[in-house]
């Protein structure tokens, strides 16, 4: 089908591959055992697509949508032979994810915005969400990198200063990457450090300013004012910030990334997501499922420890890589 061009670089769409490789090897081993002994998609069969489906954390949702797309294929072809099952789910999911706006980029971009009214140029805001041990300073260090090799000007906020580790952790990566952080001393008021942090990236003409924010959900009442102070100062500096609110989510915890995404949502308007550390993890499908089930764009998705390793969602060449 048209969905599946080539749009990844062999080097890229590689480790998107290797990066998958536990998720569709544990997939296509149920489903092999599933299609045994069987020559055409039956009832049976799709009982026990459903079941793979679900127990690979697509989700209870998105599996049944998949499955009605299949079965009006089995209707309309009459006769479906399980040798084109692989075929026929890559592209009902490539269908099915084809109707949201999630995962259309191919590169890291920005949007260009309007220059502020004394003529100097607005920065691009991000202020990046989750719950600690998910991959967020990570995912901080290695966007900062990506858009500083697209010749951006990127500065860091440290604002999760809940942890002392949290603002280590991202000066280590802001070293890494060589770009400026501004921080405060552990405990300090984390809109102020975000106030700052804008105040010095449009100083500085920044083209990004990503923001770091404190992970803990206990209690979403707090969460939900501290963010939203965030959000009111950073105001003051750059009408309009946040540009983007970004959830990051582990991958390998299946279907409590779900969960997460509900109660982070419910807490703070989310505006895109990061799925990461697919590559150690057998429950890719998660990806799918987020995907459809929230109207919110997967943009990146974590398959490998490098610094090259963290790529933008482009859900085409994922489920081609899910499903080869």
């Amino acid at each position: 089908m048209s969905f599946f061009k080539k749009i990844f670089s062999s080097e890229k769409k590689e480790t998107l591959d290797k990066g998958l490789e536990k998720s569709k090897t544990n997939f296509f081993n149920k489903l092999s055992k599933a299609v045994t002994g069987k020559s055409k998609v039956d009832d049976e069969v799709l009982d026990n697509l459903e079941e793979i489906l679900v127990t690979s954390d697509v989700g209870v949702n998105t599996t049944l949508k998949i499955i009605e797309r299949i079965e009006a294929r089995v209707q309309q072809d009459k006769y479906l032979g399980t040798h084109e099952l692989n075929k026929i789910l890559r592209e009902e999911i490539a269908g099915l994810l084809s109707e949201t706006n999630s995962g259309e980029d191919t590169d890291y971009t920005i949007p260009k915005l309007p220059t502020s009214a004394d003529g100097s140029k607005t920065p691009y805001v991000l202020m990046v969400v989750g719950v600690n041990g998910v991959g967020k300073t990570t995912t901080i260090g290695k966007l900062a990198y990506q858009f500083k090799k697209q010749g951006l000007h990127v500065v860091l906020g440290a604002a999760d200063t809940f942890r002392a580790a949290a603002i280590d952790q991202l000066q280590v990566w802001a070293d890494r990457v060589d770009v400026p952080m501004v921080k405060q001393a552990m405990g300090s008021d984390p809109a102020s450090v975000a106030f700052d942090a804008v105040q010095s990236g449009v100083k500085q003409q920044a083209d990004v300013i990503i923001i770091d924010t404190a992970g803990r959900l206990h209690n979403k009442v707090n969460l939900m004012n501290e963010l939203t102070k965030v959000k009111r100062v950073m105001q003051k500096v750059v009408p309009n910030a946040p540009h983007d609110v970004l959830l990051v989510l582990d991958g390998s915890t299946g279907q409590n990334a779900f969960e997460q995404a509900k109660q982070f949502t419910a807490a703070t308007e989310v505006t895109s997501l990061a799925v990461t550390k697919l590559d150690g993890t057998a429950k890719g499908g998660v990806v799918i499922g987020i995907s459809d089930q929230f109207q919110i764009p997967v943009k990146y998705i974590g398959v490998g420890e490098g610094i090259e390793d963290l790529q933008v969602f482009n859900k085409y060449e994922f489920v081609d890589s899910f499903f080869k």
